[in-house]
């Protein structure tokens, strides 16, 4: 197995939170969060439970750990880039590699370097499951994991659950979860690192109100809030189970504005458009459903030992 996060300590593996700061781009002056930056952005992330924080580009804010992410095309690209973040002090690095229309025999290629690249540097590199991307198929995905047992993914499963229609199959046509979900074993197994995003069946990201209930937003069969605490509680487990002294996994909310053509946006009152909910406090939201869906893994991981 490739290498987790470690802090160096004898503690049993842990979940931490972490913001991936993109959350926070062209948020509206009348949300949550208060446009803070610097110290003050520490301060309130910090106060408000944050472990730490994912960034873009080279940027880094000093005394809070962080992450980094960028893009592999090319298998000569892996190593020059694990070690322009290695030198950054980054924890991880998360990476979308490839675009998807790549024979097999290149993205081997493509996995091998990376690999490779991590082990040289000693700094973890996780693969996200994303669209466009060599791993924007589950059965692609797991065919990569047939090939090199050792790797370790950043889970998105929006990607997936919408990109690929997760409720679609079974003999009512909206019970294709389980057996999906029981498909991606291996992937749920090799999960380093977490983005957490809500997507419905056909919206990249949906909101929720709450940690538990359906979002009131919510149309239709499926209930994709609790399909996505389904997952993300299999993907800790997973982690659970392979982790060893000292490990941690990171659970990032990446809850992206409408310029990606993530968040939605609808008219109001005047016909201004807004956004259909407040990113910062939906990723307030996702952090207690990531720590309730940890403590749920650890339950169930210990239930299997019993």
């Amino acid at each position: 197995m490739a290498r987790y996060i470690n802090d160096g300590s004898t503690d049993a593996p842990k979940l931490e939170v972490f913001l991936n700061l993109d959350t926070l781009n062209n948020l509206p002056p009348d949300g949550t969060w208060p446009g803070l930056e610097g110290e003050a952005l520490i301060g309130r992330l910090q106060a408000d439970g944050f472990e730490g924080v994912q960034v873009a580009g080279s940027s880094r804010i000093a005394g809070f750990p962080h992450c980094g992410l960028g893009r592999v095309n090319t298998p000569a690209e892996a190593l020059p880039l694990a070690r322009q973040h290695a030198d950054l002090g980054d924890l991880c690095l998360t990476l979308h590699v490839g675009w998807g229309i790549e024979e097999d025999d290149e993205v081997f290629r493509l996995v091998d370097a990376i690999l490779s690249a991590s082990e040289q540097t000693k700094l973890p590199v996780f693969i996200e499951t994303h669209r466009a991307t060599i791993t924007q198929d589950m059965w692609r995905t797991v065919q990569i994991v047939k090939r090199f047992p050792e790797v370790l993914f950043n889970g998105d499963f929006s990607h997936y659950y919408c990109g690929q229609e997760m409720v679609y199959g079974g003999a009512d046509m909206m019970s294709g979860v389980p057996v999906k979900m029981e498909f991606m074993a291996p992937v749920f197994d090799r999960i380093g690192f977490m983005h957490g995003r809500i997507a419905s069946p056909g919206s990249m990201q949906m909101p929720i109100d709450d940690t538990s209930s359906r979002p009131a937003a919510a149309t239709g069969v499926a209930d994709y809030f609790a399909d996505f605490r389904l997952m993300w509680t299999r993907a800790m487990r997973g982690f659970l189970k392979n982790a060893g002294p000292g490990d941690v996994l990171v659970f990032a909310p990446e809850i992206l504005a409408p310029t990606y053509y993530y968040a939605r946006v609808f008219r109001d009152s005047t016909g201004r458009f807004v956004e259909e909910s407040d990113r910062y406090a939906q990723a307030l939201l996702y952090r207690s459903v990531a720590l309730e869906a940890f403590a749920a893994a650890h339950r169930e991981a210990a239930s299997t030992t019993e």
